[in-house]
């Protein structure tokens, strides 16, 4: 196994705040990782170095065998699969659902006047398709609901066959059946062994997918554990996480977590 993420000593500093302290991460090629902390914990600053949009005040970041610092990120990024609220702020509403996916061939978000193979049209549909979404390709971005986005946007984040596939949040802003749909779904990839190496964040138990296979906790940007996963998220390092005392619930693969209110 290699390793597609190697952070070493990273640190985040802006203005007087530290956003990430000390970080040392391994993330190898078949393992699939669920980040997990509060509000502010540093989550998306992380994932931000992780997709190379970000470099860190300190520290080294290498991804996919690339030290941040020493490489052409525009050459890098394609390598990377990204879905994320920020990146999706940026697709124009108007974008048609199949053109939202074939434009990640060429690292924009709005088709203009380039051309696209007919194989890059073809992947983009497939990859629709197997996200239950080839019926609306002609729909626009801006008229999909909240779970359709997100599922538009993360066959877009496989549309270049990455080595890495980051996702921050896919599961927002969803009601119950939309969030079970998108879990079901990362499940099956997650289980697919010609998958990339995954990378998903949440500050939700119930948004991990079984088939997770490591997890790292996250509060006030420092390290609070990372490993495997069943031995990461125990009540004792996820009470210490969330700054409460938390009862730990696993049934079929699944994490939930309610406060304790023993007498």
């Amino acid at each position: 196994m290699t390793d597609v993420l190697s952070f070493a000593g990273i640190d985040v500093v802006r203005g007087n705040k530290n956003l990430l302290t000390g970080i040392d991460w391994q993330v190898e090629d078949d393992e699939r990782w669920v980040v997990l902390g509060p509000n502010g914990a540093g989550k998306t600053t992380l994932l931000q170095i992780a997709a190379a949009r970000m470099h860190p005040t300190r520290g080294t970041a290498s991804i996919l065998d690339e030290t941040l610092g020493r490489v052409d990120v525009f050459e890098l990024r394609p390598r990377i699969g990204l879905s994320s609220g920020a990146l999706a702020s940026h697709i124009p509403a108007h974008e048609t659902v199949l053109n939202t996916v074939v434009t990640a061939s060429y690292g924009t978000t709005g088709r203009w006047r380039e051309r696209y193979d007919p194989m890059d049209e073809r992947r983009a549909f497939s990859l629709l398709h197997a996200w239950g979404m080839s019926t609306l390709i002609n729909r626009t971005f801006g008229s999909l609901s909240d779970g359709e986005r997100k599922r538009v946007q993360i066959a877009r984040a496989l549309m270049t066959d990455p080595e890495l596939l980051l996702l921050d949040e896919p599961g927002a802003g969803l009601d119950l059946a939309g969030r079970e749909d998108l879990v079901a779904r990362l499940a099956e990839l997650a289980a697919d062994e010609d998958a990339p190496a995954m990378v998903l964040v949440t500050h939700h138990l119930e948004e991990i997918p079984p088939g997770f296979t490591h997890a790292m906790l996250l509060d006030e940007g420092a390290i609070v554990a990372a490993g495997p996963i069943e031995a990461t998220l125990t009540e004792a390092n996820l009470s210490i996480t969330f700054g409460m005392d938390l009862r730990l619930r696993v049934e079929g693969g699944r994490y939930s977590a309610v406060a304790r209110h023993d007498a």
